[in-house]
């Protein structure tokens, strides 16, 4: 179990009482990976809503979108994503496949915080487009993923696509480029979703073709803080060096599942502190 600390203390000369300070660390993230990643999480959670569907495409479609919308209060976020799931007649892929050009009206009353009707739309647009000519989204992922070897050119690579269609250009700011530096928290979160499976009933599991073992970290305020204060992150900025950062840290503790740590972090940042009367809200850290 603690063969990668192991061996950082034989080679790197690493002492004793920081030895036993990592062991107590990684004890302390099993044990909240465990309170935390449980059904009863699911409630409180965004991932309530692609929880509502059995269709791996309404799963996929209903996680994507409420994943875009996850940065905000959290009860705001998931009464916003039901809303949109009832606007797409809580048949997400019925409407990307099959809906004419009059069915968008429906969008252009929707609104979450500065995502509006004319993103909803565009978005809508750009999945139809993902399916109809890309094969979806675990396709588009899937083939860069084997292409590239490396979740971060997935991100570019669905950005890239995402936009290639006619758009308006306010809308490419509810999607993180990692180029840029965005630590692309609700695309990690997607992915998350999609693909870590352990049988614990929160995260799906849907897409096999790419790893639980080549993730990257959610990073949001919360996550990061508790992170800073447990000494695996050192960077002060909630961009992608930092989460490059954390992940590396957390695959110490766990290389085939490292992200698993998020329930950990984001639980101790978020339900922990509610306990003392903070407010719950999710940062947009993009």
């Amino acid at each position: 179990m603690f063969l990668k600390i192991f061996i950082l203390f034989c080679f790197h000369r690493i002492n004793v009482k920081h030895f036993l300070k990592l062991k107590e660390l990684k004890e302390l993230l099993e044990e909240k990976y465990y309170e935390y990643n449980n059904s009863s999480f699911i409630d409180y959670d965004p991932i309530c809503i692609p929880h509502m569907f059995f269709r791996k495409e309404n799963i996929e479609i209903s996680s994507f979108l409420t994943a875009i919308l996850a940065w905000g209060n959290r009860k705001s976020i998931i009464n916003n994503s039901r809303k949109l799931m009832s606007l797409l007649d809580d048949d997400p892929i019925d409407f990307v496949i099959n809906a004419r050009e009059k069915d968008y009206m429906v969008l252009d009353s929707f609104c979450h915080r500065t995502f509006c009707g004319i993103d909803a739309v565009y978005f809508l647009r750009s999945l139809s487009n993902i399916y109809k000519i890309h094969g979806g989204l675990e396709q588009l992922f899937s083939d860069e993923f084997k292409l590239k070897g490396n979740v971060k050119d997935c991100l570019i690579r669905l950005r890239k696509v995402f936009f290639e269609l006619e758009h308006p250009l306010r809308t490419e700011k509810h999607m993180a480029d990692v180029r840029k530096g965005a630590s692309a928290k609700r695309l990690n979160m997607f992915l998350r979703w999609m693909i870590r499976k352990d049988n614990k009933g929160v995260d799906f599991g849907l897409w096999l073709k790419i790893p639980s073992s080549a993730l990257f970290i959610p990073l949001d305020i919360h996550s990061g803080n508790v992170a800073r204060n447990l000494g695996l992150l050192k960077r002060r900025q909630n961009d992608w060096e930092a989460v490059e950062e954390l992940t590396s840290a957390l695959r110490c503790f766990d290389a085939d599942d490292p992200v698993k740590y998020d329930f950990a972090l984001f639980g101790m940042g978020v339900f922990e502190k509610n306990k003392h009367g903070h407010r719950d809200h999710i940062k947009n850290n993009s």
